[in-house]
């Protein structure tokens, strides 16, 4: 994978005395930060950078992104021990050091099955499980893709915007980022959380926050729902949603069909 180049960078709450080898360039030297301030100090200290490359590089680093396994330094069982093991993503969009001290000390590992999995060292049951095979490879691909097709979602969807011009893309708010909010045909919310693959129980209390969130601070009397997008919804997602109405879930399945082109007819002459 392209890598970028490595700098000397801010300094702040909870950084370092030296910028950490082999940290992804642009995450300033505090404790917490976000995936959007990163790319967007990366791309004003180096612009042009190709920002899925910055994207890939904070996945290979986030010792509890699922997507990790994806790359080729974190394709064999190992523990969280090593250079590209630098960051912790506490809910989507956000991002700490890692400290396997407060986080758990987490691991890449082999499955029962034989698949490869992230966990935390000594965890039985894996909150999340990669099922690669017609699935996106991370959380950011299947959002932009759902971001330029919501009506694949529910037609007259739309992103929603408030009034500081932010849009419903990894929208900010005090307990987190929604990863879409958008506003149906009605003028209501819709909050979308998306999952890759198995969608672990702990979304069920992490969508309920955020429509609670929007309900008291965006809606303004506006009805809010919220939906969860997995690539597998599990039975204990859909025992824990079974007496909230407002809240639905959605599987999604990746369909790719090949067409031959035709050849060019031979030119004369």
């Amino acid at each position: 994978m392209e890598s970028v180049k490595s700098v000397e960078q801010p300094r702040g709450e909870g950084c370092q005395e030296e910028p950490t080898p082999g940290l992804p360039p642009s995450i300033c030297a505090i404790g917490k930060t976000t995936n959007v301030a990163v790319r967007d100090w990366i791309l004003k200290k180096y612009p042009g950078t190709n920002t899925t490359t910055i994207s890939c590089q904070i996945i290979v680093c986030t010792v509890n992104h699922a997507s990790r396994i994806h790359y080729s330094e974190n394709q064999k069982p190992r523990k969280a021990t090593g250079s590209h093991d630098l960051l912790f993503r506490p809910t989507s969009g956000q991002l700490e050091f890692y400290d396997p001290a407060r986080h758990g000390l987490w691991e890449i590992a082999e499955l029962d099955d034989g698949e490869m999995g992230v966990r935390r060292e000594g965890e039985i049951d894996i909150p999340v499980i990669l099922q690669p095979e017609h699935a996106f490879a991370a959380e950011i691909h299947l959002r932009d893709y759902l971001v330029k097709n919501l009506h694949l979602i529910e037609d007259g969807l739309r992103l929603f915007a408030d009034v500081g011009g932010q849009d419903g893309v990894e929208y900010p708010t005090a307990i987190g980022r929604i990863d879409i909010l958008a506003l149906d045909k009605h003028d209501n919310l819709l909050v979308v959380e998306l999952k890759v693959a198995r969608g672990p129980d702990q979304v069920c209390g992490q969508i309920l926050r955020y429509v609670g969130w929007i309900k008291r601070h965006l809606a303004d009397g506006r009805k809010v729902r919220g939906l969860i997008i997995a690539q597998h919804i599990s039975d204990k997602i859909r025992y824990a949603l079974t007496d909230v109405p407002d809240i639905s879930t959605r599987e999604y399945r990746l369909n790719i069909t090949l067409h031959d082109v035709p050849r060019l007819s031979p030119s004369h002459g």
